[in-house]
């Protein structure tokens, strides 16, 4: 005898009553979510703890954030799709029993090699139910309803990256049990449990589509394309830059040619695209999307250097180096809670304007660095940081809406899964690329018999002036971008790509 319990509510595209549980079933994928969220932020604060206790390399450490970013960003698309196949809430579930799984082998990690195989399993585990939680939330709220419902997950991450470090910093201090950093990944387990039993109960289950396939092809290509370029940057350093390093770096190229072919071949035949080559010939989406990877790829790779550069170079604890930092997820939050505020401000002055903020809020962050001797006052970085997190936090929702607004509807949902792909990969390249810059400084200078605190504000000072050209190409970005017609997706002036 079977009876049906909360776990089997169904619901459809076409429902005409609202699932009467979705709030609740909100909050229980809100909790998952976060869980990820935190988890990008938790970890910064951890990693020269890790290093000192697991022996890593430079190149190790860079793994351990970047292998995780990597990886979830070439799984969003895929795995997105998977949900449509298999079925948003089973593929939801799955993928949150992966990412607690990884994080007990996080946890686990006796040496460094274990910890970055289980971070790109955890990365893994992120791409497979982080797509469905949008995807659940926009079939269970009418639309009257989704602009608030889809709000708390602007809330949610900013509440994510404001309690991260001092959740990281704080979870090392306890040296809970003698574990010292292992907690902050083992404080997913409970988290992760509680979310696969309330979620098997409250979240309604969506009818698949199993006709839809997926383009593997076009996967392994976008995988080895950016792997290629990934993959040297890390390591180059620590092998010396061989003449491998600088053919891998090549042969980015030709993969990413290939993947564009691929993409247009599958258009021909009307088979699964990755990227839509609608999207492709897009030119403001093209410039849109390359401005939002680079946006993107200046804050993991700074946050990471910026944690050596409190721990090592001056000795803070992981809180202390965590509170530090806050101001800046403290004006990301701010920002977000005022953006609709701003909302009849053009997208393009408000990326501007935000992008502006953070280059003054940046460049007098590395005015106070390099003044630094002996000792450092962290209450002379906080203004600085939370400009630049008002900065941040104005600039990326109109970037996102500017990059958006020339797509046509039936493209809309392939376009913003791909952007967040982008916007992934962009992290991962700026953490291979700022780090690339502040570990060989510190190695050219130990090597030159140099040390202190000078050596790492040096090291640190040469990392942000990646950023600075990063946000001054988003600049240029913005201003070459057409301006769209209201209420239409043809944009002003005709685009020169066929």
């Amino acid at each position: 005898m079977h009876s049906k319990t909360p776990a089997a509510a169904t619901i459809s595209a076409d429902a005409s009553q609202p699932y009467p549980k979705r709030w609740t079933a909100l909050a229980v994928m809100m909790l998952a979510n976060f869980m990820n969220l935190l988890d990008v932020t938790i970890v910064n604060v951890a990693l020269p703890s890790l290093q000192s206790e697991l022996g890593a390399t430079s190149s190790q450490i860079e793994w351990v954030v970047a292998g995780y970013v990597l990886v979830f960003a070439l799984g969003l698309l895929p795995f997105g799709r998977l949900g449509d196949v298999r079925g948003k809430k089973q593929v939801f579930l799955v993928g949150v029993a992966a990412f607690t799984f990884a994080s007990l082998l996080c946890g686990l990690a006796p040496d460094i090699g274990w910890l970055v195989v289980a971070r790109l399993l955890q990365g893994a585990g992120a791409a497979v139910m982080t797509p469905q939680v949008l995807a659940i939330a926009q079939m269970m709220f009418p639309p009257k309803e989704r602009a608030a419902a889809f709000s708390l997950f602007g809330l949610s991450a900013g509440l994510a990256s404001v309690s991260g470090p001092i959740l990281g910093g704080w979870l090392i201090s306890l040296d809970v049990l003698g574990l010292g950093w292992r907690p902050i990944f083992l404080i997913n387990i409970p988290v992760g449990i509680v979310t696969i039993l309330l979620g098997w109960r409250l979240i309604p289950a969506l009818a698949p589509k199993p006709g839809l396939k997926n383009d593997f092809g076009g996967i392994i290509l976008a995988a080895l394309a950016i792997f290629c370029v990934v993959f040297p940057l890390i390591e180059g350093r620590g092998f010396g830059w061989p003449a491998w390093c600088f053919v891998m770096l090549a042969m980015a190229v030709p993969f990413a040619i290939a993947f564009g072919l691929w993409e247009r071949r599958q258009h021909r035949m009307k088979a699964p695209e990755l990227l839509p080559v609608a999207l492709m010939k897009n030119r403001n989406y093209v410039i849109g999307s390359l401005m939002t990877a680079t946006f993107f790829s200046t804050l993991p790779g700074f946050f990471l250097i910026f944690a050596m550069f409190l721990q090592q170079g001056y000795g803070l604890t992981p809180l202390q180096s965590g509170m530090t930092t806050v101001p800046f997820s403290v004006g990301i939050f701010i920002a977000s809670l005022i953006s609709g505020r701003l909302g009849s401000i053009a997208p393009r002055i408000r990326v501007i304007v935000g992008v502006v903020m953070v280059i003054i809020g940046m460049g007098l962050l590395r005015m106070e660095i390099q003044s630094v001797g002996d000792s450092i006052d962290r209450m002379a970085l906080l203004p600085w940081f939370l400009m630049s997190g008002l900065g941040m936090g104005i600039a990326i929702a109109p970037m996102f809406q500017l990059v958006l607004a020339g797509v046509p509807p039936q493209d809309a949902g392939g376009g913003s899964g791909a952007l967040q792909a982008i916007q992934q990969v962009g992290s991962a390249l700026g953490i291979a690329i700022v780090s690339e810059i502040f570990f060989s400084d510190l190695a050219r200078n130990a090597a030159a018999g140099m040390s202190g605190q000078e050596v790492y504000a040096e090291g640190l000072s040469l990392g942000l002036i990646y950023n600075f050209v990063a946000y001054a190409i988003v600049l240029i970005a913005v201003a070459s971008m057409r301006t769209v017609t209201p209420g239409s997706e043809k944009l002003e002036r005709p685009l020169p790509i066929e």
